[in-house]
């Protein structure tokens, strides 16, 4: 509605913020020339369009001939093989933000060996279209609504049943707060199935910068195959040069509200075909008044379309409900259920002096959000495949959906979707295993091996499905967790040729686990530890004894010395040294030094010597010494 003097200053402020906040949404456009070689500004949108050749490192670039007129986007497209694997675009968002994303898809001409392609389209893990060309002039354009999940999205070609898979854009455009808000976001994204300008004077599209956040708004001229047919007799087409206020939560460009069709003859009647339905939608009507009526005349439609139930009844008065002449009206169906084919009318009440009028519509399908991989999973599995000097950066998007990557396999009965498998053999993977390893509680089976893993053991105490796991030939140290022998699943276990150490849990040994250790020389069975130290124990009591042996063999040859050192002394001196009556017997050894009497008896021999068990050796010398001792008593009695 125009401002008047009194609200000019509000109307400025509104101005300026709205201003502002446009020139925020576009610096925040992401414009994808795919297949595209160099940078550039679209001189019809004023947008800038960047390569994808920093964002995509597979498919080729192949030039389109004879591309739909001369938009610079539509001159080359990336193609991609025919095979299992996905090829997905990155896109950075912010999370708890809603966009429009679009794909498009430009074939050029097809040549008479080419084959018409059809893939499917996905984003994230949800399947968003089937893309099926067969018009190769044609621009199929792909839009789906979406409040984002987390800080990216992903893009996703794959799965081709016939040609080569393609795209030609990719864009990303970020939305005001409130727009396309829903009860269901949180499940459902919404894919664009028609967005159509009534009254268009021309074919053309209406896009950025009309529209600030570029959605694309097609002309109602543009008739395709069972799409926009069935219009009713005495339906004519106006437009204004007057503003619209379209301040309302949709925020619909004013070019398109400044355009209508109104039925003369009391009806407007339209039949489209939409790709993808029968399905629940999401549609919204777009009126505005822009013809001026008389003090006596008024406006009073119904709506006719058999699914929309209640709605019918309803009467739609344009000025009334949006208060205003040149003022959006915007009528919403939030959850209803239509089919392929959608037929509709609008016809004037009884009361009514004038024909119903349609500005625009737009219907959204409702797309159920598919369960992506365990965010803690795919931490682990982005850290080892960046941890790789093997091409696994290659791997993009999901890596269970719509095809699982070459080394994973996942689950397909769990929410969210978890990894079951991971196979990294010989894949030039270096570092330490991820510490987040241990959060992957479906994890069946881990092949690490042949690679240049370094630190401990990792930690897969929570790793309770565990059955095979497979790290040999790398250069792991440390030593090995006791609880590994009691992991309720475990059943293979390969750790040769590393560098662990210590003692081997006795888990791991009772034959219940297929386990090989060996080339991991620090490292030991546990009962080998003991017969270590036992052998240990048995050469340390056995030189304990030899040396005892010695040394009193030692004392009793000084002692034989003496006395008969002494003995002489005494003949010569004529001095009087009484030995000991107390006969020496094979049961005891004694001597007497200054009196006193010392005996080493039999038994303490015995048990000196464990029982004479050494070597031979050890019981000659004791006899020898007895011998010896026993030979001097008597010679000197």
């Amino acid at each position: 509605m125009p401002c008047s003097m009194s609200s000019s200053f509000n109307c400025l402020v509104i101005f300026l913020y709205f201003a502002s906040s446009v020139v925020c949404q576009v610096e925040e456009f992401v414009s994808i020339d795919c297949g595209g070689t160099r940078n550039y500004t679209d001189p019809s949108t004023g947008l800038a369009w960047i390569s994808d050749l920093g964002l995509m490192s597979q498919g080729t670039s192949v030039q389109a001939e004879n591309p739909n007129g001369n938009l610079m986007q539509y001159q080359s497209r990336r193609e991609f093989p025919i095979d299992s694997k996905k090829y997905c675009y990155t896109l950075s968002t912010e999370e708890r933000r809603r966009y429009l994303i679009r794909a498009t898809f430009q074939y050029g001409s097809l040549k008479s060996e080419d084959t018409y392609p059809k893939f499917e389209l996905y984003l994230d893990a949800t399947q968003w279209s089937t893309v099926t060309i067969f018009n190769a002039s044609r621009t199929y354009v792909n839009e789906m609504i979406i409040r984002a999940s987390s800080g990216s999205v992903d893009v996703c070609i794959c799965c081709a049943t016939t040609g080569f898979p393609f795209i030609s854009t990719l864009e990303l455009r970020p939305l005001n707060l409130s727009m396309y808000a829903t009860d269901f976001e949180d499940h459902f994204f919404l894919t664009v199935a028609a967005r159509v300008n009534f009254g268009a004077p021309s074919i053309d599209v209406i896009r950025y910068p009309d529209d600030p956040y570029d959605r694309i708004w097609d002309s109602d001229l543009v008739k395709r195959q069972n799409y926009l047919v069935g219009v009713a007799s005495g339906t004519q087409r106006i437009n204004t040069s007057r503003d619209v206020n379209t301040n309302s939560r949709e925020y619909p460009p004013v070019k398109v509200m400044q355009t209508a069709v109104v039925g003369t003859k009391g009806l407007l009647t339209y039949r489209l075909n939409l790709d993808g339905f029968p399905a629940y939608a999401r549609a919204y009507a777009y009126f505005a008044e822009i013809e001026d009526l008389g003090a006596d005349e008024s406006r009073k439609f119904k709506l006719e379309q058999p699914s929309l139930g209640d709605s019918n009844s309803a009467v739609v008065n344009i000025a009334e409900n949006a208060n205003g002449d040149y003022t959006l009206y915007e009528p919403s169906y939030m959850n209803v259920s239509l089919e392929f084919v959608l037929s509709f009318s609008f016809k004037k009440t009884t009361d009514s002096t004038r024909g119903p009028l349609l500005n625009a519509l737009e219907i959204s399908k409702y797309v159920r959000i598919a369960t992506k991989t365990d965010r803690q999973d795919l931490n682990v599995l982005n850290a080892l495949r960046f941890m790789s000097a093997e091409s696994l950066s290659v791997d993009e998007g999901d890596p269970c959906v719509p095809t699982h990557w070459d080394w994973v396999n996942c689950s397909s009965s769990t929410t969210p979707l978890r990894i079951t498998k991971i196979d990294l053999s010989g894949k030039n993977v270096k570092g330490e295993i991820p510490l987040e390893l241990n959060n992957m509680q479906e994890l069946i089976e881990l092949w690490l091996d042949g690679n240049y893993l370094t630190g401990p053991f990792p930690d897969i105490s929570n790793l309770i499905n565990l059955k095979i796991l497979h790290l040999e030939n790398n250069k792991l140290t440390g030593p090995l967790p006791s609880y590994l022998g009691s992991l309720p699943s475990l059943q293979e276990l390969y750790i040769q040729n590393n560098s662990f150490s210590g003692e081997i849990p006795a888990g791991l040994l009772t034959g219940k686990i297929t386990f090989n250790f060996e080339d991991n020389l620090r490292l030991h069975k546990g009962a080998q530890k003991q017969k270590h130290f036992k052998l240990i124990i048995g050469i340390s009591v056995g030189v304990l004894a030899i040396v005892s042996i010695l040394l009193i063999g030692s004392l009793l040859l000084l002692r034989n010395l003496q006395r008969r050192s002494s003995h002489q002394r005494s003949n010569e001196k004529g001095d009087s040294m009484r030995i000991s009556t107390k006969p020496s017997t094979r049961h005891s050894i004694s001597r007497m030094d200054e009196g006193i009497a010392c005996y080493i008896t039999l038994p303490d021999l015995e048990e000196a010597t464990n029982n004479f068990s050494k070597k031979n050796w050890q019981r000659k010398l004791w006899i020898s010494l007895l011998w010896e001792d026993e030979r001097w008593k008597r010679g000197s009695s």
